[in-house]
């Protein structure tokens, strides 16, 4: 009889391979019967996939799978997408409920590592918890940039950009137009000139990080799916990605800030100057 000296080995290798799952496992097992149960009434929803959850029946247009999914479940129902579970609504009622009845109840924004690291850490307005910051930084917006006095300020900036665009369009005439990226660069000139006192001089570059960085706040990013897992945050490309156009628009910004400083600082000069020529 040949004795097979790579059986121990294997033997081996299986064992060490399951017992740490067998841990893991009886690890998790006790620490959900330690937890108590609460039971809550979830809306109905289709049957998960472990780990992927409901990501198989997402189309690339998910509105049109939302709706093939409410007319089997109803206009309230669950889905999860990974870990995260979302509660999709397509009644025009419930919704009303939400955004309006109960508004401060749903009023945060779901947590995304795009807007994290593109605005900051969730400092920007738009993005920010519902809470005593953002509601000091809406009193900020409304008395200090959206009062009617700072609005009709901007006016010539306004009809400046607007009459750009209207001669861009006439000199154009016909040969095809992209309307969408005309109006875009429009808004973003005004922003531009209202925030900064002038179109800033690498306008091209941060339109297109913002524009970028939109687009992948808009979408479904695998960290984001699985937030507890750090090996899938560590390794992912679009993190990676965010970081380094997060890196150029500091430059950017660093740059009009700098110059703003600058200005400043001449300014005072300038001032003390005529006023010890005074003297």
């Amino acid at each position: 009889m040949e004795y097979n000296s790579r059986f121990p080995l294997n033997l081996a290798s299986t064992i060490a391979l399951l017992v740490p799952a067998v841990i893991f496992l009886l690890i998790k097992k006790w620490n959900k019967s330690r937890k108590p149960h609460i039971s809550v009434k979830l809306p109905p929803g289709p049957k998960t996939l472990p780990i992927i959850g409901h990501l198989h029946l997402m189309s690339k247009l998910p509105y049109r799978s939302f709706r093939h999914l409410a007319e089997q479940f109803g206009p309230i129902m669950l889905l999860k997408f990974g870990e995260v579970p979302m509660i999709v609504v397509s009644s025009p009622e419930i919704a009303k409920q939400i955004l309006k009845d109960n508004d401060p109840n749903y009023a945060d924004r779901p947590e995304s590592i795009a807007v994290k690291i593109m605005w900051y850490d969730y400092i920007d307005i738009v993005f920010s918890p519902y809470g005593d910051y953002w509601r000091q930084m809406r009193k900020i917006c409304i008395v200090e940039l959206l009062s009617a006095k700072m609005v009709r300020s901007f006016g010539s900036i306004r009809n400046d950009e607007v009459s750009g665009l209207i001669k861009s369009i006439q000199l154009s005439f016909g040969k095809p137009i992209n309307l969408t990226e005309m109006i875009f660069s429009l808004t973003s000139s005004i922003t531009c000139r209202a925030a900064f006192g002038k179109v800033c001089k690498d306008s091209d570059a941060l339109l297109k990080l913002m524009k970028e960085g939109l687009e992948m706040t808009g979408g479904f990013e695998i960290a984001d799916l699985f937030p507890s897992s750090k090996i899938i945050s560590t390794l992912s490309w679009s993190k990676l990605r965010l970081m380094m156009m997060r890196r150029k628009l500091d430059v950017i910004l660093d740059d009009i800030i700098n110059e703003h400083k600058q200005n400043l600082a001449k300014m005072s000069r300038d001032i003390f100057l005529l006023f010890t020529k005074q003297k």
